[in-house]
């Protein structure tokens, strides 16, 4: 199945009846209709990654249908900022499930990883789900586990600013310093899947209006006053505070130690989890933030709101 197959090849038949082709211009709509609306913002994020397939970035994008109305897709993908697996992703409308569709459309995408220089493959699936046994009965194995963490207002103590070495400071989301932090950050959380986070695509990815960034806080120290270095910081994704959780992306200076990094994390998000709850995605390499949540979890003052689980299968 390469990109840009002019029409007319044939198409290549499942045990199950259906017929497979690559992706076409108004699959995704088509789709939409048989697969219904997403359960939750991860599976909306995914059906985003189906598209038509291409060399760069290099991908391959399948589509199962039967007389010709589309039923399943599936994908494998390179990312720049992960660059050592591709992404694999496959959906089946629910009445099709369990006749071995995902599997031989995964059979298909694998024939084409040699014509890749990355060999390994992951994916991302909720917990408990179908897809986590899809993944575990075909050789992945999980290497990550990520949630959805709101914190109720008031639930961690406000520092006394005005007391403490410490300033709470609106920055611009451009502001080279805090670009840099963030991708310092991103890098250094993600040794389980590699990461490239750059400046460019720290602005583009996660500081940008476009990405949906609307405002940043950063916890600074003024202990020395001729350098007052950031500690913490908090992007935030909602427009205007609501009683809604604000979607917040909330970090730290990698620098720090465990025990400094959770004090500022902690200080930081008891300011800004103040007056209205806020929503933070948590991965277990989040140390210092996963202990705070926990923590706030166990005493009933945050709620876990959706739980993923990253599965990978790596070349040997």
């Amino acid at each position: 199945m390469f990109p840009n197959e002019p029409s007319g090849l044939p198409t290549l038949t499942l045990d199950s009846g259906l017929t497979v082709r690559p992706w076409a211009e108004g699959d995704d709509l088509k789709l939409l209709e048989v697969w219904g609306d997403p359960e939750n913002p991860m599976h909306h994020r995914d059906r985003s990654l189906l598209r038509p397939s291409s060399n760069e970035p290099w991908s391959r994008c399948i589509v199962a249908e039967d007389n010709g109305i589309p039923l399943a897709a599936a994908t494998i993908f390179r990312s720049a900022l992960h660059p050592d697996r591709l992404s694999f992703y496959a959906e089946v409308a629910p009445e099709y499930r369990r006749r071995g569709i995902a599997v031989q459309l995964l059979q298909i995408l694998e024939a084409e990883i040699p014509n890749c220089e990355v060999q390994s493959l992951k994916a991302r699936c909720a917990k408990g789900s179908a897809a986590q046994c899809f993944l575990k009965d075909n050789g992945f194995t999980k290497v990550q586990h990520s949630r959805e963490v709101i914190v109720q207002p008031g639930s961690l103590p406000v520092p006394d600013v005005e007391n403490l070495p410490i300033d709470l400071e609106e920055i611009a989301t451009g502001s080279v310093e805090l670009t840099q932090l963030v991708t310092d950050f991103y890098n250094a959380v993600h040794g389980w899947d590699r990461a490239e986070m750059t400046l460019g695509r720290a602005q583009q990815m996660l500081l940008a209006p476009e990405a949906g960034a609307t405002g940043a806080v950063v916890l600074r120290s003024t202990a020395d006053e001729h350098h007052k270095p950031i500690l913490a910081f908090a992007v935030s994704y909602t427009p205007e505070r609501t009683e809604d959780p604000a979607d917040v992306l909330l970090g730290w200076d990698p620098q720090l130690g465990p025990e400094r990094a959770e004090h500022a994390v902690r200080q930081l998000l008891g300011l800004v989890a103040a007056r209205f709850p806020v929503s933070v995605e948590v991965d277990d390499s989040m140390v210092p933030l996963k202990r705070i949540t926990d923590e706030l979890a166990a005493d009933d003052d945050a709620e876990i709101d959706f739980e993923a689980l990253i599965y990978a299968r790596d070349a040997s």
